[in-house]
Order: structure tokens, then C-alpha cells, then sequence
């Protein structure tokens, strides 16, 4: 039997383990983490915007204003496809790895995405990501 309140969609990054994108639980939408990667791509793939790694995994060029501009677009792309909008959004929970360096920049980028609407949101730094990304958002929105 297939739970129809699972939800995956090919236009935002595969999880990196055994999980849906969202999950539908009477008119809420749980997003599980969603980083930057690029659409469709896997955990193993290192295809992150913003990010060039050397042949040692080291950066060799970082944007993390490129990464918030995909992280944001990731989660729009499973929201649609969850049949919900940005515009339901009611909770952020953002995970940084390095605070200090890139809170300032998210928090302009993010007053630019949501001057309409204005979800809760809790910004916590993280010592690492299961992937070489800089920022994760957790949501919850809702669905009509």
C-alpha cells in the first residue's frame, strides 16, 4: 500500500538517507532538512551552488548568498509539489555552520523572501551537515 501523505519530488536534491521531502499530516506539511544542493542530485554528488571543492574536498571558491538563493528555492519546489506555497509557510527552523560568518547575509536574504508573509523561525548553528553545505531549513507549513 502506498501512504499518499509521503511526499518526494524530483525537482529539489535526494535525501540523504531513507526519508520523504514532506510528509501530509491532516492540513499540515512537514519538510524534512532541505540544503542548497541542486535538483536531483544525490548525497554523493557535490554539486552545490556557490561551492567548488579541489581533487582533497577542500574549498576552493564559496557564495553563500548562492547557497540561500538555492536552499529558498529548494523548499519552494517541494512546497508546489506538496500543494502548498511559500506563502503557507509558518515555521523555519535554519541550521548555519559558522554563525558568526553568515548570519548577517542570511538574515537580509531572508527579509527579501518573506516581506509578505512572516513564518516563526529559529536560526541555530551546527557544527556540520551530512553533505558540504552551509545552511539546512526544516519547515512547516500548511496545506489547503
Amino acid at each position: 500500500m502506498v501512504d499518499e501523505s509521503k511526499i518526494s519530488t524530483t525537482n529539489a536534491p535526494k535525501p540523504v538517507g531513507l526519508y520523504p521531502h514532506a510528509r501530509k499530516v491532516g492540513n499540515l506539511l512537514f519538510l524534512s532538512g532541505v540544503g542548497p544542493r541542486n535538483a536531483g542530485s544525490d548525497a554523493n554528488d557535490s554539486s552545490v551552488p556557490g561551492l567548488e571543492l579541489d581533487h582533497n574536498g577542500n574549498f576552493k571558491a564559496f557564495d553563500f548568498e548562492a547557497q540561500v538563493h538555492s536552499v529558498f528555492q529548494n523548499v519552494k519546489s517541494i512546497l508546489e509539489a506538496s500543494g502548498s506555497s511559500w506563502t503557507q509557510l509558518v515555521d523555519v527552523t535554519v541550521f548555519l555552520v559558522d554563525m558568526k560568518r553568515d548570519f548577517q547575509t542570511f538574515n537580509r536574504l531572508y527579509a527579501e523572501y518573506f516581506k509578505e508573509n512572516q513564518p516563526c523561525r529559529t536560526t541555530v548553528e551546527i557544527n556540520s551537515l551530512p553533505t558540504p553545505i552551509a545552511i539546512e531549513l526544516k519547515c512547516i507549513a500548511t496545506v489547503e
